[in-house]
Order: C-alpha cells, then sequence, then structure tokens
C-alpha cells in the first residue's frame, strides 16, 4: 500500500506551491522558456511522444496530465541538476481493468508506475549539438521501458531533433540495432521483467530492436506559441492497451504558454486527438512574501554603559530576530545569551539580526558576543561575534568587511557553558497537528485518505529526561473502502509492515506513541540518547543511538541499536509475539562534488531481520525544499520480498517558511512510496540525533 503521510496544511500542496510560485516570477507574464523545454506525453523534456537532449533549468518542476484515448497520464518531472532529469508518472489505462474479480477492485481501470531518468553527455556548443542518454519507466513492469540517445541543435527559432530509441520508443524497428552487429545477444530483447516487479532489468537495456524518432520544434513570432513535429519510432503493435491503429508515423502539436501553465494540443498516429496540461515552478526561486521586523540601525555613537530595562533585550531578541533568551551572562569583555532561534531558517540572517540588538542593547565596552543555540536540551552551536568589526560591517564603516567575516560558527565551549548552569526546561508541555494519510492506487480506489489531529503531550523530568506521547484522533477519512486487510503473497518473512491497513483502520482514537527519552552530548562533538516505551504505531521496545557530528562537517557518523516487539492491532496496549533485534551504522555525507546534496547511509539488521543498507540520496533547493529518493538493498531475495522486489520510496520536503508570511521554522514531509513491503524497512524512532542536531551542520534548515 501506498501510503503519504503529511501535515494537513501541505495536503493542498498544489494550490498553495502555485501561489509561492507567483513569487517567483521574473519579468513579463509571457517570458518564453528556453526553447524545446516543454513537456511531452509522458513526463520530461521532450515533443509530442519522444524525448529530445534539452534539459529544463536546474530546479525546475512540472507538474503534467495527458490524455491520449487509451492513456490518461499523470506525471511530476524535477531537474534535478542541470544534467540531470528525473520523472515520476501513473498511467491510467483506460480499456483495462485493475483485475478481472469486480469484489476485488470493482470496476476500476488499470493503473501502472513508472519512473524515468535523462542524463546529459554533451552540452550543445557552436557547432555540436547537445546529448542525451535516457531510460524510461525501468524498475517496475515495464509497459512503456525504453532506452535512449538523442541529439538536438537550435537553429535560429527551430529547434531540431534526432534520436535513437530501443524498447516501446523502438518498436517499430525501422533501423538494425547497432549493438547487434557487435554481439549476438543484443539482437533479441527479453519479455516481461525480473523478480516480482520493481527491478531494474539492465539484461534488456539496449537490446531488441531499434529505431530512428526525431522532430522540430518552432518559436512562433508570437511569443506563447510554439509549434511540434515528430516522427516516432513505436508501432503501437505491443502495447498494453493492445494493437492500437496507426495511420502515420508523424505527430504534430502545438504549446500555449499562459504564466507558469502550458496547454498543448496534438494529432498523434494520424487518428487520435491527444491534449495535455502542465504546471511548472522552479525550486531553487520559489519563495513567499515576508512580513518581518526592518533590521535595526546602529547609531554612529554607542554610549551605553550598562543594562537598565532587563526586560527590552529578551523582548528585543524575540521580536526582530525570532531568537527565544533563556538565560544570559556578562564578564568584563564578553556577552553571553543563551536560547532557541525560533523564526529564522537563514543562520546569517539570524545572526546579523541578533547582533544588531546585542550591539544598541549591552554596554558599549563589550567586545566580543556570544550567541549559544540549543536544540530541545542540547548546547548545539556557538556563534562568536566580533563586536567592533561587527558594528563597522553592519554601518558599511569599511568596503572590505562583509558581516558574515565578524563571526565564527564553533562547538560550544566549556568555559562558555560553564558561564551559566543549563536553562532550566522541567514540566508539562503539549502540542498538536493535523495529519493526512494518502494512499494511491489501491484496488478499491485509486485515491484513499485518512484526516485528523496528532495530539502530543509530556513532562520533562529533567533537562535530559522527557515523557511523550501522541495520540492520534481520526476526523475524515474512506478507508472503509477496504476490501482486504492483508494482501495474499505468500512469502518467508515476518509481515512487519504488510498489517499496515489494520493499523491505521483499527480505531478513531489510538495511541501512536508513549516513551521516555534521555538525551545528551556524552563527549565534545558526540550525542547520545536512550528510549523506551510504544516507539511507533507497530512497534514498541526500548533502545539507544550515538552520533558524531563536528560543527560544520561534511560528515556524521553514528549507530542505534534497538529490541522491538509487535504492537498488537487489536489492542494496542498489548503485543504480538514476535520480536527481534534491530539497528545500524548511520553514515551522513554531504560530498563536495554534489553541491547541496546528502547521501545516507544506514547499514545493519531490519525489522524483518534482514541485513543490508538503506541509501538515501537528498538534494536541497536554494529555496530549502529538499528532494530525496531510497532504496534498501538487504540479502532478502526478490521472490522473498514479493511485489515491488525491494523497498524504495520518494520524498518532497518543503519548509512551512513557504507557506507563511511571517519567518518560521520547521517542514513537512511529503512521500511517495510505490509498494512497501516487509523486507528493508527500518525502525520508525521517534526521535533521532541526526534530526535533533540538525543546527551542527545544517542541511535542511
Amino acid at each position: 500500500m501506498t501510503v503519504f503521510r503529511i501535515p494537513f496544511s501541505l495536503s493542498l500542496i498544489t494550490l498553495a506551491v502555485a501561489s509561492c510560485a507567483v513569487h517567483a516570477a521574473e519579468g513579463s507574464r509571457w517570458q518564453q522558456s528556453p526553447a524545446g523545454v516543454s513537456q511531452m506525453a509522458h513526463g520530461g523534456v521532450g515533443l509530442i511522444q519522444t524525448p529530445t537532449a534539452r534539459m529544463a533549468p536546474a530546479g525546475n518542476l512540472s507538474m503534467n496530465y495527458t490524455d491520449n484515448e487509451e492513456y490518461r497520464l499523470w506525471s511530476v518531472s524535477i531537474q534535478l541538476f542541470d544534467w540531470m532529469e528525473s520523472t515520476v508518472r501513473y498511467t491510467d489505462v483506460r480499456n483495462r481493468l485493475y483485475s478481472d474479480d469486480p469484489n476485488f477492485s470493482g470496476d476500476q481501470t488499470y493503473k501502472d508506475k513508472g519512473i524515468d531518468v535523462k542524463f546529459r553527455l554533451l552540452q550543445e556548443s557552436t557547432y555540436l549539438p547537445q546529448v542525451s542518454l535516457g531510460i524510461r519507466d525501468f524498475g517496475g513492469t515495464g509497459l512503456f521501458e525504453s532506452e535512449f540517445v538523442t541529439l538536438s541543435k537550435k537553429w535560429q527559432n527551430f529547434d531540431f531533433h534526432l534520436g535513437i530509441g530501443w524498447g516501446y520508443l523502438g518498436n517499430s524497428g525501422n533501423i538494425t540495432n547497432p549493438f547487434c552487429e557487435l554481439k549476438d545477444s543484443f539482437c533479441q530483447r527479453p519479455e516481461g521483467y525480473n523478480g516480482r516487479g520493481g527491478k531494474i532489468d539492465y539484461d534488456q537495456f539496449f537490446k531488441g530492436p531499434a529505431s530512428l524518432f526525431g522532430g522540430i520544434e518552432y518559436q512562433t513570432p508570437w511569443q506563447p506559441l510554439r509549434l511540434k513535429l515528430e516522427y516516432e519510432g513505436n508501432d503501437y503493435q505491443q502495447d498494453f492497451a493492445g494493437a492500437l491503429a496507426q495511420d502515420s508515423s508523424w505527430n504534430f502539436g502545438a504549446v500555449y504558454q499562459w504564466g507558469n501553465f502550458d496547454f498543448d494540443l496534438n494529432y498523434q498516429r494520424g487518428n487520435t486527438l491527444g491534449f495535455g496540461v502542465h504546471y511548472k515552478m522552479n525550486l531553487h526561486t520559489v519563495s513567499q512574501y515576508k512580513v518581518k521586523p526592518a533590521l535595526r540601525t546602529i547609531p554612529e555613537q554607542i554610549t551605553r554603559t550598562e543594562i537598565t530595562d532587563r526586560d527590552a533585550l529578551p523582548k528585543a531578541l524575540l521580536h526582530e530576530a525570532g531568537f527565544a533568551l533563556q538565560t544570559a551572562h556578562m564578564t568584563d569583555d564578553e556577552f553571553v545569551i543563551y536560547g532557541q532561534q525560533l523564526a529564522y531558517r537563514d543562520h546569517d540572517e539570524a545572526i546579523e539580526r541578533i547582533g544588531r540588538v546585542l550591539a544598541t542593547e549591552v554596554p558599549a565596552h563589550i567586545k566580543r558576543y556570544r550567541v549559544v543555540n540549543y536544540g530541545g536540551n542540547l548546547p548545539l552551536v556557538e556563534t562568536v561575534i566580533e563586536a567592533e568589526q561587527f558594528i563597522a560591517a553592519t554601518r558599511y564603516d569599511s568596503l572590505q568587511h562583509e558581516v558574515k567575516s565578524t563571526y565564527i560558527r564553533q562547538a560550544p565551549e566549556q568555559q562558555t557553558l560553564d558561564y551559566s548552569s543549563a536553562p532550566s526546561q522541567t514540566g508539562f508541555f503539549a502540542g498538536s497537528e493535523l495529519f493526512w494519510i494518502q494512499t494511491f492506487g489501491n484496488p478499491e480506489a485509486f485515491y484513499m485518505y485518512q484526516a485528523g489531529v496528532f495530539a502530543n503531550a509530556g513532562y520533562r523530568l529533567t533537562n535530559n529526561l522527557v515523557l511523550n506521547g501522541t495520540a492520534k484522533v481520526t476526523l475524515l477519512e474512506n478507508f472503509d473502502k477496504f476490501n482486504y486487510t492483508v494482501d495474499a503473497q505468500q512469502t518467508p518473512l515476518p509481515r512487519v509492515r504488510t498489517y499496515m491497513r489494520e493499523y491505521v483502520t483499527g480505531s478513531t482514537l489510538s495511541m501512536e506513541n508513549l516513551y521516555l527519552q534521555w538525551q545528551d552530548q556524552v563527549l565534545p562533538d558526540v550525542y547520545a540518547q536512550a528510549y523506551g516505551g510504544y516507539l511507533e504505531t507497530m512497534f514498541g521496545g526500548v533502545g539507544g543511538e550515538v552520533l558524531y557530528r563536528p560543527v560544520d562537517s561534511n560528515l556524521a557518523i553514528g549507530f542505534d541499536v534497538n529490541y522491538v516487539r509487535q504492537r498488537s492491532y487489536e489492542n494496542e496496549f498489548d503485543f504480538f509475539d514476535y520480536k527481534t533485534f534491530t539497528g545500524h551504522v548511520n553514515i551522513y555525507w554531504k560530498p563536495e562534488f554534489l553541491p547541496d546534496t546528502q547521501l545516507t547511509f544506514n547499514i545493519g539488521q531490519f525489522l524483518a531481520k534482514d541485513k543490508g543498507v538503506n541509501v538515501d540520496f537528498a538534494k536541497r533547493f536554494d529555496s530549502g525544499i529538499v528532494v530525496g529518493a531510497y532504496a534498501a538493498f538487504t540479502n532478502v531475495s526478490s521472490e522473498e520480498y514479493g511485489e515491488g522486489s525491494f523497498t524504495k520510496g520518494f520524498y518532497l520536503s518543503i519548509p512551512f517558511d513557504l507557506f507563511s508570511l511571517r519567518p518560521s521554522k520547521g517542514r513537512g514531509r511529503l512521500p511517495w512510496v510505490p509498494i512497501a513491503r516487509d523486507g528493508g524497512q527500518p525502525l520508525n524512532r521517534p526521535s533521532t540525533l541526526i534530526d535533533a542536531t540538525e543546527q551542527r551542520s545544517p542541511f535542511y534548515d
């Protein structure tokens, strides 16, 4: 079951992001995109049915709906880097049923998931074309599986494209497969797919019939309109929808751009009318107008000799810099503040605002400001500001100094922490958030949902020890449409996740978690935690974690170990008999050769006692939006795993700051899990040290 779980405020993400994107648009409403970057029917930059070598600008995201009689296609295409495009897609095959059993899936039509990727191999120059290589619909059932190499060359208002395709794009076989001349095994393309679907069938790549395809795109003198003509290499005789009549291999169409929308109309196969609607935005430039206090002006002469109003400083720090002051300490030449940043995601903006407040509120003889940022009970980062240089830079007294050059980030010095005892945070706390659970591609209905409230509360016994609990209250759902709660697939793996439907439909009021947690810094740059109780919806137990994370380092390493038992979906306070150890060595790496990217490796034993590694790739854009993908590779075979062959998924992490008029921190996560089964499944620990120490080396913030 594919489950999306997001805060309710993000359930209308398309509308909200659309609103933000308007502010990012520059220039005329009719500003034309670079030639050749409109979307094709299957999603991704191309003509109508065929891809081109063109790439959208880095950070572009396009949400697409296209309709061409037998197929309706919903897709999202993201330009992760200027040289890499990725597309995910659902295809509705309108003349095929989901299954032959009406009691299982009614009259729902067949839905197919697909993933595409395209890489730019050569950038266009004066004399050479742009060259790209791509793979369509890999890692699934392969209904549209293809490999292709394309060339594109622009001349005035014309963009010329030529490519060679294999698989779906090469079914007509209008040329001899060039690899067949090198090795006989390339002459025939294996049929079907390996395992239980979801695997990448490398043994099929560039095999079987091949075809040339290509076309021309013309930018008309009227800026919103572009015209397309293409010749395709598919003969439609082996389509999943059945052999389709093709009166011509030539397709033609037009694309009309209106603001952030593209509308296309085309005529395909000499007998089929198609159309599409595409909404595009750029994840680097999307933003939201902000209402925030003006930066405080520092006067030419600072004569303050003491702090006369002790209430003014905390109020100013909170209002003007989003910093919740918990305590402060002053020496002969230093002023130290301890607290938490609540509003500003941008560390540099936050520090400048704090520095401007301190420069006008503390005595003029202070030579250095120290800002100690806490995350919960953990002192994470100390920012040391040289007062004289900072004041000069903010006044623009010198052209040689930037504000950023007047301070450094470092691990909190022990002497700084010794100035004042840790702020006391004992006592009760409470909060709530809305949730929205979504599931796509079910037999009963394509889209199903559940909405409600997570109500959490707790008691902080000491600065390091806290009791947490969360209740789930379901207010709205259509999960009553479920015809079955457990699938009929037989695998040797224990069912650690495939009872999902039982857990989410058991009661309108349930206990999500209830646990005791200890957390502290145990050595320089080393953090530790221990926890025990009902840890997540499906498992309870005890565990611990250690993390080594230096300030602003591109590498963090840790490990966790847990002994857990499966919770009962019949009585949420009880447990089933299944129990296991699970734990991982966790490596978090930001490679310099991939800017704004984080790779995570979790190596160890998963809930079903399978052993392997989960690899997570996350790309951050300038707006703070993070796009990620992950896959778990374990010692479980694809046959043992079941449908999908291995665990994999995608996610979008969006800062709340993009949805509010005032600066704010925090984010929502929008995941897409094509098929979730039992292999490669981690424990969903209620708290992780990598998240708790995010300020040490920010990636998400």
